[in-house]
């Protein structure tokens, strides 16, 4: 019997939904493991397949105008991937990545598309990532004309944390590994100057950093930094 727990409870847009919904949807599609950095979906192909994560995480990347590789988002468990083009039809917009061992069901667009119309609870939770996936976009502009570099780093780990931190006897982990550079990218600044904010934030104890992995030791100085005190 396929059971709700198939999916990470508490995350992802499909935390909400009706376990008959969540049952319903985890035998939709195929399953398919991908390895580490397997690509999931290709920037510019035309597939149309939606891709839902179970395990794992991925990283969704894009090219820049000097072709270089910009990182837009992470993506993790309970989330959809390729949704716009199972949407729209439209060639994809970014690369989508598998960052470790990543479990997923990759469903066909015109499955996916009767699934919502069978199911209008899942049909509304698409609406509200594809929704959330917006303010994230707008937020983040609006990070990179109101805040300094310090801030808009401390900003983007306290998103992180709150979407993907598992809470240890240290803190919270970050559960997956990120780059400087790819920090760079996410928040639209130099990686000299992101490397000389991740080098402050180690010596005053809110953070510490390690081979893939990051962990944050003092979230409310995090949330400090960023300028959120609420």
């Amino acid at each position: 019997m396929v059971v709700r727990d198939r999916l990470p409870s508490g995350r992802g847009m499909f935390a909400a939904l009706a376990p008959s919904t969540v049952s319903s949807l985890v035998q939709v599609g195929a399953e398919r493991v991908y390895r580490p950095g397997d690509v999931v979906v290709r920037e510019g192909e035309s597939t149309t397949f939606v891709v839902l994560l179970l395990e794992g995480c991925v990283k969704v990347t894009a090219t820049t105008a000097d072709g270089g590789r910009a990182l837009l988002a992470v993506r993790g468990g309970g989330e959809l991937v390729g949704e716009l083009a199972g949407l729209d039809g439209q060639p994809r917009s970014a690369t989508v990545t598998a960052v470790g061992r990543l479990r997923t069901r990759v469903i066909g667009r015109a499955e996916f598309q009767r699934f919502l119309i069978r199911h209008p609870d899942a049909a509304m939770a698409v609406s509200r990532m594809v929704a959330a996936k917006l303010r994230w976009s707008t937020q983040r502009r609006i990070d990179f004309s109101g805040y300094d570099v310090p801030a808009r780093l401390a900003r983007i780990l306290v998103s992180l944390v709150s979407a993907y931190g598992a809470l240890t006897s240290r803190g919270w982990e970050i559960g997956f590994p990120i780059t400087q550079p790819e920090l760079a990218a996410l928040i639209g600044a130099a990686e000299p100057t992101v490397h000389k904010s991740l080098t402050e934030l180690r010596h005053r104890k809110v953070l510490d950093t390690g081979y893939r992995r990051m962990t944050i030791l003092d979230l409310p100085a995090l949330r400090l930094a960023a300028g959120l005190t609420s």
